[in-house]
């Protein structure tokens, strides 16, 4: 999902994709369902008007030149659609299994696999330019946009001015951040960097291949093609440059130290926690889950058991690094995960308890073929497993009495379209 804040000073200091991160949760809390219609409806009248005028002095005294702010803000109409947009972000809850084996998918591992032959020149200059993993930033871009797949389509992505603005005026406790995020658009605006009708994105701003917010494009983005303009689109090169240089600057990532590794945790440790070196863990019977022995033993790692009964964690800091990127445990799991898997590595030894493995791009597809027969549309049968097919999925479990009907397209599932409705 996306990066972001831009308050100057001391709230730079924050890491701004957290920053973003934790205020959309805020933000959903100041609009729940109930205060929806109300700002909907105000959107359409003076008082967005009146805003924006407010808004004006603000963005001049950031550096928007009155004509960049008319040209901008002059009659537009807010996205009001993000307001519904906030409210569903808890649509579906997932296990953890459940996540990792949609983010890992077999389509994921394989597309990582082909761009990192096909852009290898790039990801090296990466390497030694910033010391980030190739396949790290492979895996943030599978996924932050499906390898830039879904970077300009309007079935993801929209106008990011607009949604911005709605969200300004609409979520009075998160109004703040989300002025300052609109005023940083209109900064790139100014800097000439981008016109407003280019600036696709997310419903909450975040845009391009690696889903920069304005503020993070603003100060961590990075002219690597040198063509004259900082920009999240088109060739990867800045964006990659741009993330890179994030999770090193606000993220601490170090040059040649892995994220970690699953372990194999003796069964009085797993409450323990602490930082030591992966030397001090072995020493404790935490073994690497693979068997071979840790590669560098006096790097410092913390443990983590996500689930009980579930495989142990050995993280380190370029864990942390991609956490600052996303603060949820999940993502950056999923992200190291998937990094690993491209590079070649095998699935995880150790199951998570009541999960059950990744179906196969052909397990996929087949589901996504025979839910669409069966009346519930899946929007395509391509293997992507998006909102629709999750939909699709629940319908279906609903209708034929699966619980919980949690929207997970798994071989449970699939054995049951198999079986007909």
């Amino acid at each position: 999902m996306p990066p972001l804040p831009s308050l100057p000073s001391p709230a730079l200091r924050q890491p701004a994709r957290r920053r973003f991160l934790q205020g959309a949760a805020s933000a959903l809390a100041g609009l729940a369902c109930p205060s929806i219609v109300p700002f909907v409806a105000m959107a359409q009248s003076p008082a967005f008007e009146s805003w924006v005028s407010k808004l004006r002095p603000k963005a001049e005294a950031r550096g928007v030149s009155e004509a960049t702010f008319t040209r901008v803000m002059h009659g537009l109409k807010p996205d009001t659609t993000v307001y519904e947009l906030l409210n569903n972000q808890d649509e579906f809850q997932e296990k953890l299994w459940q996540y990792l084996n949609r983010r890992v998918s077999d389509l994921r591992i394989t597309t990582g696999r082909e761009k990192a032959k096909e852009i290898a020149p790039l990801l090296a200059r990466i390497e030694h330019d910033y010391g980030v993993d190739r396949y790290i930033m492979l895996s943030l871009w599978g996924n932050e946009s499906s390898f830039g797949d879904v970077v300009v389509n309007s079935k993801y992505m929209r106008p990011i001015i607009p949604a911005l603005a709605a969200l300004a005026f609409g979520a009075p406790r998160r109004r703040p951040y989300w002025e300052q995020e609109l005023i940083n658009a209109l900064r790139i605006v100014e800097r000439g960097w981008a016109q407003p009708k280019d600036m696709i994105g997310s419903w909450a701003g975040a845009m391009g291949h690696t889903q920069w917010m304005p503020e993070v494009w603003l100060n961590m983005g990075v002219d690597y093609d040198k063509d004259g303009r900082t920009t999240p689109f088109g060739k990867p090169d800045d964006s990659f440059a741009g993330t890179a240089h994030y999770l090193v600057e606000r993220g601490g990532y170090r040059r040649g130290e892995a994220w970690g590794c699953e372990v194999k945790v003796p069964e009085g440790l797993k409450k323990r926690g602490g930082t030591r070196s992966y030397a001090k863990w072995h020493d404790v019977g935490v073994v690497r889950a693979d068997g071979k022995p840790f590669p560098r033993p006096n790097d410092q790692v913390s443990l983590r058991v996500p689930e009980p009964g579930g495989p142990g964690f050995l993280i380190g800091q370029n864990f942390k690094a991609v956490l600052s990127y996303n603060p949820a445990f999940a993502y950056a799991l999923s992200v190291c995960y998937l990094a690993d898997r491209i590079a070649g590595a095998p699935p995880f030894v150790q199951p998570f308890p009541g999960g059950e493995r990744t179906p196969t791009l052909a397990e996929v597809q087949e589901l996504q073929r025979r839910l669409t027969a069966a009346g519930f549309d899946t929007g395509g049968a391509d293997g992507r497993v998006g909102r629709d097919t999750m939909r699709a999925v629940r319908a279906f479990q609903q209708k034929v009495g699966i619980d919980p009907a949690d929207g997970y397209p798994g071989l449970k599932v699939l054995a049951r379209l198999r079986q007909g409705t």
